[in-house]
């Protein structure tokens, strides 16, 4: 079984190579040069950048890379790690080294899905108004702490801490990045690469992924303890928010444009979280989007190994480690694809192609429990699907939603996702028997097909929006 398995992920490797390569040729084929770039513009190299023909996309990594925005490349591609780092051995640290019962370990994951979605009702408020830079900077110090407090100790008040912790990091790590990025783009008037540098950041992420994976089994394989990739994560976050100190630049939210000649009670009625999010229905089928699919992905997290192994052979030990990294090289395979699919599809219509094709894999996945191939790739097909969907929803949320309450639009959408999750791990936590997953997997499938539907009524179908 597990030479099947290593054949697989030698196939996407392959898949990935290839795909590379066959970008890296077409980047040398000629281009013709651009126009020779404004000499009043105080920053003539970015300008070149932002307003000439965008690069081979070959080159987009090694440019972007080499550019004013390698120090938030770097950042990302650090915390990344130190979250990767962690996710293959928190079950295992809870079960084998700390010994926890079954019974305990769901409570612990639900404690930091409710600690996210609390979070996620003041976090981007406080960072929009005391800077991005700062609530980045936290982000290190929690998630750092969060990893210390769930190696130190078997105590049940210190690892319901660390979980704590864990999803008030998690909150930050997806809010408040993604938000200084778009800000930071914006204020260099390089808006127009935001998609092209969502699709690296999603290459990036694929690489440290699998990287992180092979790691940090190498790391427990070499120390004997399930801690040591929880202890590298807190270096590493260490490293990366001393980049952070020492080379980004602060930046606040800025209020929509006008707004300066506008009341104290106008301006308060306007930047009303809840009405930005209620008086643009793009935003809302942004938000429902955002919760199930990101939702299903988290349940699929919890999910994929016991439907891998129902549809195995009774006894049949799984190699998960080398499962885990054919799904990262899916989700590589198709950001490296990424951009090519944008530069013929709009955004708004690939999500909703994303949607779908998600739905259908959970539908599949749910149908049939007797052939762990068949599953495996309907997997794989998912696992590209999120390889796309991250870039396209952070391109989409960049352009729909205004800078002055972006942090708290993006905290507040993961409110309904963070609560999706819990209720579904309450839920199929009382469920018995092996099959559980297969109602998780139609729930799934039916809430995707929802939110498809509700994206394709309130932004696909509708004229003049340019996304």
């Amino acid at each position: 079984m597990s030479s099947i398995y290593t054949l697989n992920l030698t196939a996407l490797l392959a898949l990935n190579t290839a795909l590379f390569y066959a970008r890296q040729t077409k980047s040398h084929s000629p281009t013709p040069s651009p126009p020779p770039a404004d000499s009043n513009v105080k920053d003539s190299t970015t300008t070149k950048k932002s307003t000439s023909n965008p690069p081979q996309h070959a080159s987009k990594i090694h440019s972007l890379l080499s550019s004013p925005l390698a120090p938030f490349l770097s950042v990302y591609t650090l915390v990344m790690t130190s979250d990767w780092l962690q996710g293959p051995y928190l079950y295992p640290l809870y079960t084998k080294t700390h010994s926890l019962p079954p019974s305990t370990i769901p409570l612990l994951f639900t404690t930091g899905f409710l600690s996210g979605a609390i979070s996620g009702s003041f976090i981007g408020s406080l960072a929009d108004t005391h800077g991005r830079k700062t609530a980045c900077l936290s982000f290190c110090m929690i998630y750092a702490l969060s990893c210390l407090l769930t190696t130190l100790s078997s105590s049940l008040p210190v690892l319901f801490l660390g979980r704590v912790l864990g999803g008030l990091g998690t909150s930050l790590l997806f809010t408040v990045f993604e938000s200084f990025l778009v800000s930071d783009f914006k204020a260099r008037g390089l808006e127009g690469r935001l998609g092209e540098t969502f699709g690296v950041m999603s290459t990036l992420n694929s690489l440290v992924a699998i990287g992180s994976g092979v790691g940090s089994e190498w790391m427990v394989g070499v120390t004997g303890t399930n801690r040591s990739p929880f202890w590298l994560a807190a270096g590493v976050l260490v490293v990366a928010g001393g980049v952070i100190q020492v080379v980004w630049k602060e930046n606040y939210a800025q209020p929509p444009e006008g707004a300066e000649k506008k009341t104290d009670e106008k301006k308060t009625e306007e930047r009303s979280l809840l009405g930005v999010v209620m008086s643009d229905p793009r935003i809302l089928a942004l938000g429902l989007s955002t919760t199930v699919f990101e939702g299903s992905m988290y349940l699929f997290v919890f999910f994929w190994a016991p439907a891998l192994q129902s549809s195995s052979a009774a006894g049949t030990s799984l190699p998960y480690g080398v499962i885990f990294a054919a799904f990262m090289a899916s989700t590589l395979a198709s950001s490296l694809i990424f951009g090519k699919i944008t530069e013929r599809l709009p955004f708004s219509s690939l999500l909703l192609s994303l949607l779908g094709v998600s739905s259908l894999c959970f539908f599949l996945a749910a149908s049939n429990t007797s052939s762990s191939q068949f599953t495996f790739w309907v997997f794989c097909l998912f696992e590209a699907c999120v390889g796309m969907y991250f870039p396209t929803m952070g391109y989409l949320k960049g352009k729909l939603i205004e800078d002055g309450v972006r942090s708290q639009v993006y905290g507040f959408l993961r409110i309904p996702l963070n609560v999706f999750v819990v209720v579904a791990l309450l839920i199929t936590g009382r469920m018995e028997g092996d099959k559980a997953f297969v109602g998780v997997f139609r729930v799934c499938s039916g809430l995707l097909l929802l939110a498809a539907g509700g994206f394709w009524g309130l932004v696909v179908r509708r004229r003049g929006v340019d996304v």
